[in-house]
Parts: C-alpha cells; sequence; structure tokens
C-alpha cells in the first residue's frame, strides 16, 4: 500500500548577516536536513503509529506521502500512485485529517461543507447519504449535523471534521495530531471511532500524536523518528518489553502504617493513605512483593506497567547513548 524508499527532505534557510548590503546581495544560507534517507513500507488494513519529538520529521512525512510537500530525493508508491503527481484518482482514495487544522467552513452547518465535499470528490447521491449516516452513527453526532459550526465545541468540532474528512471513503488516511486540545471523554470518543472505522473498512492508517496513550490504544506497530531519521521500525510490545524497566505497585491499605514501614519496602512515588504507590524495578518485583506482603496491611494490591511516555522516555535516552 505504502512503499518508502531513501526519501529526503532539505530547506534552505537565510542566515542573516550583520552587514545589510551582504546581506542583501550575497546571501548565505543554511542547509536543513527535515527528512534522511529514511525507507518503509505499510501493508493494507495496518495502522501505524508513527512518533517523535517536536521537529523530528513526522508531519513533514505525512505532507510528502499525501502529496502536498515535494521531496528533495527519494522516492514515494502509495496504492502504485505516484503521490507529487496528484492523480485525481489517488486524491480520492486518501485523506489527511490534521487535529489543528479546520476544513470545515466556519459560518455554514456541516451539511453545507458535505454538500461541497459531495461535489469535489463526485460521490453519488446514494452512497453520500448511507456514508453520512454510517459515519454519523459511529461518532453519535448526527444531531449536530444542522448546527453553525461556530457554535460548536472543539471536540464536536473534531467530530465533523471526521465526517467530512472520511465521507469518500478514503484507503488511506494520515491522522496528524487527532485529539489534541480535547479533553479526556472526547480522547476515548475519538480513539474508539478510529479503531472501528479502519475495522469496518480496513483502511491503512498513519497516526502521529504526542498523546502517546492514542498511539498505545491503537497500534501495533511503531515507527519512531528523530532528527529527520528513523530509530525504530518494529512491534510497539517489543519495545514496551524492552524500555519498561519499572513496575507500579499500588497498595490501597487497610489502616494507617508507620512511614518507616513502607519506607523499609521502598521510596513511595506516591503516598497519600490509604494508597501507596512504589515504583519498583522489574527485577526486584518478587522480592519487593514479598515484602509488602509480610509488612503492610492491605486490602488490594495492583501491578502496572510504566506508562507509555515513562517507556519512549527510556528509549530516547538509549538512543542518545
Amino acid at each position: 500500500m505504502i512503499t518508502v524508499t531513501n526519501l529526503t527532505k532539505t530547506y534552505r534557510t537565510h542566515h542573516r548577516q550583520k552587514n545589510f548590503f551582504s546581506d542583501v546581495f550575497f546571501r548565505q544560507y543554511n542547509t536543513i536536513d527535515a527528512l534522511n534517507n529514511i525507507s518503509f513500507t505499510i501493508d493494507e488494513n495496518e495502522l501505524v503509529g508513527f512518533i517523535g519529538p517536536n521537529g523530528a520529521g513526522k508531519t513533514t512525512t505525512l505532507k510528502i506521502l499525501s502529496g502536498i510537500l515535494y521531496p528533495t530525493s527519494g522516492k514515494v508508491k502509495i496504492l502504485g500512485f505516484n503521490p507529487f503527481e496528484k492523480s485525481p484518482l489517488f486524491l480520492k482514495q486518501i485523506a489527511f485529517v490534521m487535529g489543528a487544522r479546520n476544513q470545515l467552513i466556519w459560518d455554514l452547518s456541516t451539511t453545507d461543507s458535505l454538500q461541497l465535499q459531495k461535489t469535489i470528490y463526485e460521490i453519488p447521491e446514494h452512497e453520500f447519504q448511507k456514508n453520512v449516516d454510517e459515519l454519523t452513527q459511529l461518532l453519535d453526532c448526527k444531531t449536530l449535523l444542522n448546527k453553525p459550526v461556530k457554535t460548536l465545541s472543539l471536540g464536536q468540532r473534531m467530530k465533523m471534521e471526521l465526517v467530512v474528512g472520511l465521507l469518500h471513503r478514503p484507503r488511506i488516511i494520515f491522522f496528524d495530531e487527532p485529539t489534541i486540545g480535547l479533553d479526556i471523554f472526547s480522547q476515548e470518543a475519538m480513539r474508539d471511532f478510529i479503531k472501528k472505522y479502519q475495522s469496518e473498512t480496513k483502511a491503512t492508517i498513519i497516526l502521529t500524536s504526542h498523546y502517546l496513550e492514542d498511539v498505545k490504544r491503537l497500534a501495533k506497530r511503531l515507527i519512531i523518528i528523530n532528527k529527520g531519521s528513523i530509530v525504530y521500525d518494529g512491534s510497539l510490545n517489543n519495545i514496551i518489553e524492552q524500555y519498561s524497566v519499572f513496575k507500579k505497585v499500588v497498595v490501597t491499605l487497610d489502616k494507617p502504617v508507620n512511614e518507616v514501614e513502607i519506607r523499609g519496602i521502598d521510596v513511595p512515588f506516591v503516598f497519600t493513605f490509604p494508597k501507596i504507590t512504589f515504583q519498583i524495578k522489574k527485577l526486584l518485583l518478587p522480592e519487593k512483593i514479598k515484602q509488602i506482603t509480610h509488612s503492610l496491611p492491605f486490602s488490594d494490591l495492583t501491578i502496572e506497567d510504566a506508562s507509555i511516555e515513562e517507556i519512549i522516555k527510556s528509549f530516547f535516552k538509549g538512543v542518545k547513548k
């Protein structure tokens, strides 16, 4: 579905000089590699998390894959098309949904924007009605269709953005920060929608997000990019297993205990009676659980993995070394 080979994108930026005359007539430039010779393939019906720090090259990659930007060198094939040729047949099979950008018409209702999309993508009437019904049902937002976009909340607007952006049933979807700015309930609704949509349509999805919980909940494969180069491409579970050094052990006490007894086991990560949270190295876990069982009166004990954010931080520390 998607094949990227030795993709490079270089920008030239003006280096300002102190001398005005030289700055105007003898300009100097710096060269910045936004992408540096990256390669990967993504198969049909894959949902891939594509993550990295700010400025790593995530959005640049998605813009090249969708034909918005032209690369400095390298090859890209999507569904057999060269994205930069912007073939109508290619454009009708992709969608680029950006959480920070609007494609809705602010003063009109979503229904008006849908009619515009219908015309642009040449969607037959029966297919148009079917797609609108299915998308609004998945997102539970049919009552919002006729409201002016400017009256909707951010979460409601994002739902409408999805209805408009996916109206033509694309086979390839680029999601760039789809949950940015949303509250925890709207984030959860967005993740559920993406999961259900892919399950029903078998679409191929690339997802970028700074909310790593999005990636953990949705993607089995992870591509990590840093300073324009791919530093990891593989199973999300593998990276969790390899870089998850600690486990969180949450103990719910039956009664108050002396803090010295608690610190005798380990320094608590968080302690607000009746709950204590320890952050314990995985190698020491059996020994520490035994200590807790013998030393503390508790009604509940749970063991949790480290957060995905902590795991990715550990990964980047390893990369820097």
